[in-house]
């Protein structure tokens, strides 16, 4: 699909652009390149267009090579989480090692995320003399306040302390910003979306023409995680309660708004549907997920379903789903059998993944598949159609997993014809999550098992936490949920780092299975290391690209040379 520029300027702080990329969705309609600056600042309506083009710093459905829009994929296959067997997004970069200031493949955001960020600033500079409804006027600041806030959280995420740029940068002004510590741009983060909040609407109906736009709630929710990371050991490394504190208090504020109920309905929907837990989205219209065939279920099926198995969930992953009671499988009591793995987990697992002798669709949707004699249970074992020996073995996932988290699966593969989609940018099983974390920092252990609780029932697992559940145990509890509850959504990637275990995590062999079928029909699983891992130190941040440490003369993170 062909790409639109609008520049205004170039790289880092210098620059502005409108980058229309393949990536399309409801806030991004409009060729913006036909437009002159001075016309946009005269038409209420083109100043609209200007700031919904800036929710493409946002994450987002669908397949494209964008480090902005898509990165969530590259960030699971970077962690313990998944295996990407096409490198799509160089994830090899990180779990090879050998990322460097001048190796950053598709994890350098640093030079799109300040155009982004550059736009906002132009924006915030011009609005107010733009004609026409002032609460509309007002509203989009607020918008464009929270997409700022975003753009510089994620930054920090990746690099820590970086420079606070608040206006528009002169091409023709001498640069000499510095990097602000990571704490300070935590405060502008938080108290960017206390502004946002003050004035943006609660929610929005899912039904509504606004729903994707930005909310009060959505704001609240990015505070909650910006806190929620600055509290944790790598930036907070004394255990200062204040911070928990503090974290524990945003979290608590978006849920006692009392606007967002977890859901009940089929735990796929989740991640797939409007419905009430998703505090901020993305929207995808069906018409631009790069092809109308080509979709987020061509880009995780199964081989013999024709999908790619470009990012397959890791034996890791999976061992990370208890079983059916709650019980870890490394607890003697749980009954989980190496050899019989796919019975009796937790419920979550059979929405989320796909393994062997799991059905994926409806048979008919596969026409194929049924006239071969085959029926749409995923075929696994060596030999099966989802094998390396099946149908379309190029695509064969390298695990022997597929992911189930984020399909349609009433999505017809015999009809090329996509369904619209939804990127959860933040939801309230989230905050139950940041709030548990919280709690547990500060000594409030009931509090924690009772969050967990909630995110564990609503799973389908009956039986509460023991209350004998405290300490270490409690933590490692903590850190498991969010593994699973949290999977393929972009959290795996930072709490490892933030939690500072990522040395561990991350120097960790990727793993999968082989599994024959024997003659009678039962089957033998073997464990297998599909991938060696290796995490440096320094990987904890990502290097500031050494072209704009030429260019600004910042300082870089320690380690990188």
């Amino acid at each position: 699909m062909k790409r639109i520029y609008w520049k205004i300027g170039t790289a880092l702080l210098f620059a502005t652009s409108f980058l229309v990329a393949c990536q399309k969705d409801v806030l991004n309609k409009v060729p913006l390149d036909s437009f002159s600056d001075g016309s946009v600042w005269k038409d209420l309506k083109l100043a609209e267009a200007f700031a919904d083009f800036q929710y493409n710093v946002l994450p987002g459905p669908g397949h494209y090579w964008d480090n902005l829009t898509n990165r969530t994929w590259a960030l699971s296959s970077a962690t313990d989480e998944a295996y990407n067997r096409f490198d799509d997004y160089n994830a090899s970069i990180m779990n090879s090692g050998s990322l460097t200031p001048d190796n950053l493949g598709n994890f350098d955001i640093w030079a799109d995320t300040y155009k982004r960020i550059q736009d906002c600033n132009l924006f915030l500079s011009k609005i107010d003399g733009v004609p026409g409804d002032a609460a509309t006027r007002n509203r989009l600041k607020a918008e464009i306040t929270y997409l700022r806030a975003y753009a510089y959280f994620k930054l920090i995420s990746d690099y820590g302390g970086v420079p606070l740029v608040t206006k528009p940068f002169d091409l023709n002004s001498k640069y000499d910003f510095s990097r602000s510590s990571f704490d300070d741009c935590v405060a502008f983060v938080a108290a960017q979306c206390d502004s946002a909040a003050a004035v943006l609407p609660l929610n929005y109906p899912t039904g509504a023409a606004e729903y994707g736009r930005a909310t009060k709630a959505a704001a609240m929710a990015l505070k909650s995680r910006a806190l929620l990371y600055a509290a944790s050991p790598f930036w907070n490394p004394t255990g200062d309660k204040v911070k928990w504190q503090l974290a524990a208090d945003a979290a608590k504020a978006v849920i006692d708004l009392s606007a967002f109920q977890l859901y009940t309905g089929s735990y796929v929907g989740v991640c797939t549907v409007p419905n009430t837990e998703l505090i901020m989205v993305r929207l995808g219209n069906k018409q631009y997920q790069w092809s109308s065939f080509q979709g987020v279920e061509m880009f995780l099926a199964p081989c013999g379903y024709h999908g790619w198995s470009s990012f397959a969930p890791s034996q890791n992953l999976v061992d990370a789903f208890g079983t059916a009671d709650g019980k870890d499988i490394t607890d003697p009591s749980s009954g989980y059998d190496p050899q019989h793995p796919y019975s009796n987990r937790d419920p979550r697992f059979y929405q989320d993944i796909i393994s062997d002798g799991m059905p994926y669709g409806r048979p008919d949707f596969f026409q194929d598949r049924y006239k071969a004699g085959h029926s749409n249970m995923a075929e696994m074992y060596e030999g099966g159609l989802d094998s390396q020996q099946g149908w379309d073995t190029w695509n064969a996932s390298m695990t022997r997993y597929s992911f189930r988290k984020y399909q349609d699966t009433t999505f017809n593969y015999n009809v090329e014809t996509q369904t619209n989609k939804i990127w959860v940018v933040a939801r309230l099983g989230e905050i139950y999550l940041n709030y548990a974390e919280a709690a547990y920092n500060l000594g409030q252990e009931g509090v924690t098992r009772q969050y967990l609780n909630l995110i564990r029932h609503r799973a389908g697992i009956v039986n509460d936490l023991p209350a004998g559940l405290t300490g270490t145990a409690l933590l490692a509890k903590i850190q498991n949920e969010r593994r699973v509850e949290l999977c393929l959504e972009g959290h795996r990637y930072y709490d490892v780092r933030r939690w500072k275990i990522a040395d561990v995590t991350e120097n960790t062999p990727l793993g999968g299975v082989k599994i024959i079928k024997n003659t009678d029909g039962s089957k033998t699983y073997t464990y297998i290391k599909v991938q060696d891992r290796k995490f440096k130190k320094q990987h904890y941040l990502l290097p500031i690209p050494r072209e704009e440490i030429r260019r600004t003369n910042l300082t870089q993170n320690d380690g990188y040379e």
